[in-house]
């Protein structure tokens, strides 16, 4: 199934499958699937475990290639790891000897960036995502949100257009994970920059998102794609009480039941 938002897409994913191969046996991954997402939107992609959401992160960034079928990225095919990206996965992986700040500035030594220009950069960030007081703390002087929030500094630094999310406030308690919602979702408007985010959460999904990608059990195919209506600036508590949220929301539940076999 395609999705099509125009020829200007920041990323085209283009009939693609994704087969591994092993002495036993062939495991189909992804079959034939298709999305095009626009520059600046936001796109959630969830599924049942498994299914290979995350395998379609990797086919972005160019840690994996596909078996069939073609990755376009900012208008350029994916051919080899991309380093124009952001990344966030479920683990901050900070390391553990730095402080926050100078975690996020480790972006910056592995691009070779102007240290004058990363460091205001950073300083940005910080006050950008509520860090304002903790630049010289360690990780483990940290909350596991905060430790996040750096996570995401640290992938924003470069100013990536496209950035990749891997079930990042997964490992988080349920209030954190909220408020972790509310300051991407702030931090997205304000930054414009493309997003691919795959979570477990339907909720999370449909309150972040501009669309929700839903895929099928492995192999993954699109099973349906859900317009999410809601408006640009969302008040958490207010979002989750609007029909269009509880309607959204709903059906993917729905679709995610049929493709798992429970009610």
């Amino acid at each position: 199934m395609s999705t099509t938002l125009g020829t200007t897409s920041a990323v085209a994913i283009n009939d693609v499958s994704v087969r591994f191969r092993s002495k036993r046996a062939e495991t189909t991954a992804i079959e034939q699937v298709s999305l095009d997402v626009a520059p600046g939107e936001f796109v959630s992609i969830v599924g049942p475990s498994g299914c290979g959401k995350s395998t379609l992160l990797k086919l972005v960034s160019g840690l994996l290639r596909p078996s069939s079928g073609s990755v376009t990225l900012l208008g350029e095919q994916v051919r080899g790891p991309r380093h124009d990206i952001g990344f966030v996965f479920q683990r901050a992986a900070l390391l553990e000897w730095r402080s926050a700040r100078r975690n996020i500035l480790l972006q910056a030594e592995m691009r070779g960036m102007s240290s004058a220009e990363a460091g205001r950069r950073a300083d940005e960030l910080i006050e950008m995502t509520g860090l304002t007081g903790f630049e010289n703390a360690l990780p483990h002087e940290l909350s596991g949100g905060m430790q996040q929030r750096v996570a995401l500094c640290r992938a924003l630094l470069h100013q990536p257009r496209v950035l990749l999310m891997d079930e990042p406030f997964g490992a988080l308690d349920a209030l954190t994970r909220e408020q972790m919602n509310v300051e991407l979702h702030r931090v997205w408007r304000e930054t414009g920059t493309t997003v691919l985010l795959v979570t477990h959460s339907i909720a999370e999904s449909v309150y972040l998102a501009n669309r929700v990608i839903v895929l099928t059990q492995r192999p993954a195919l699109v099973k349906e794609v859900i317009d999410v209506e809601l408006p640009g600036e969302r008040d958490y508590s207010a979002t989750m009480a609007r029909p269009e949220f509880a309607a959204a929301t709903a059906r993917i539940r729905d679709l995610l039941g049929a493709v798992t076999g429970h009610d």
